[in-house]
């Protein structure tokens, strides 16, 4: 049995003095690939360099909502330059962060429109970041026409009916280490609602850490756990889950 994790951030400085040892306990743990996300331009090279040290680790570049007000050509000329490299397979983390607002709103949106647009004329899915800005995030992605791309809305915290709106759109539903909080009904609401077909795993490493090691650094070993949680809430083989959210990574970011 193997997995994916869909989410890391292995690029960032909680991995700097271990980085390997890591990576390593996540093939140990089976996990086949990892895919690592840039949220910004220094961000985004150090995930390439990483995706270029190991055959399995593959990357995305965007500029995430909080880096949002630093989004300019040059940043947007090194996102369409470096698209093309044979590890990159997405666009992303863009979208709208409406709790922390470390970007004025308005820059948020223009920075998520903008790679939206680069993301199609690449023909590369996208990976969304929404968080408190659930209604915004749904309307932009409806007037970008993004189904022409898919994508997929990561670290998902919205409810069913945002989730099922989302997969009539063609995204895909990312299910992080929060799942396996016990008070977290509506992610295990989303879980039970949203057909295994249309969810992929995640990390979000270093950050959301499952609830064995809540409030610790995460790592991409511990989507073990996300896989756990949603056979058990959904009431199916691990092994099924496994297989399926594997071959929904593999589909979505064309994966060998």
């Amino acid at each position: 049995m193997t997995l994916i994790d869909s989410h890391a951030h292995l690029d960032l400085p909680e991995f700097k003095k271990d980085r390997h040892a890591v990576i390593q306990r996540a093939q140990n743990n089976g996990i086949e690939k990892i895919i690592t996300i840039g949220i910004g331009i220094r961000e985004c090279r150090q995930a390439l360099k990483i995706a270029n040290q190991y055959p399995f680790i593959y990357a995305a570049l965007g500029m995430h909502p909080h880096n949002a007000k630093d989004l300019d050509l040059q940043a947007l000329d090194f996102i369409e330059k470096n698209a093309g490299h044979a590890k990159v397979v997405g666009i992303g983390e863009m979208g709208l962060d409406f709790y922390r607002n470390l970007s004025p709103r308005e820059d948020q949106i223009r920075c998520f429109r903008a790679q939206l647009d680069l993301a199609l004329g690449l023909k590369l899915p996208v990976i969304i970041h929404d968080r408190d800005a659930h209604k915004e995030t749904v309307s932009i992605l409806r007037e970008e026409k993004t189904w022409e791309t898919g994508g997929v809305i990561h670290c998902f915290s919205g409810d069913v009916d945002m989730a099922l709106e989302c997969v009539d759109m063609g995204f895909y539903i990312s299910i992080p280490g929060t799942v396996t909080f016990k008070n977290a009904r509506t992610i295990h609401n989303v879980v039970k609602t949203v057909p295994l077909e249309n969810l992929l795993l995640e990390t979000d490493c270093p950050f959301l850490a499952p609830a064995p090691y809540r409030g610790k650094r995460n790592e991409p070993a511990y989507v073990t756990y996300v896989a756990e949680k949603i056979a058990e809430i959904k009431k199916i083989p691990l092994k099924e889950v496994a297989r399926v959210t594997t071959q929904n990574t593999k589909k979505l970011f064309s994966l060998p």
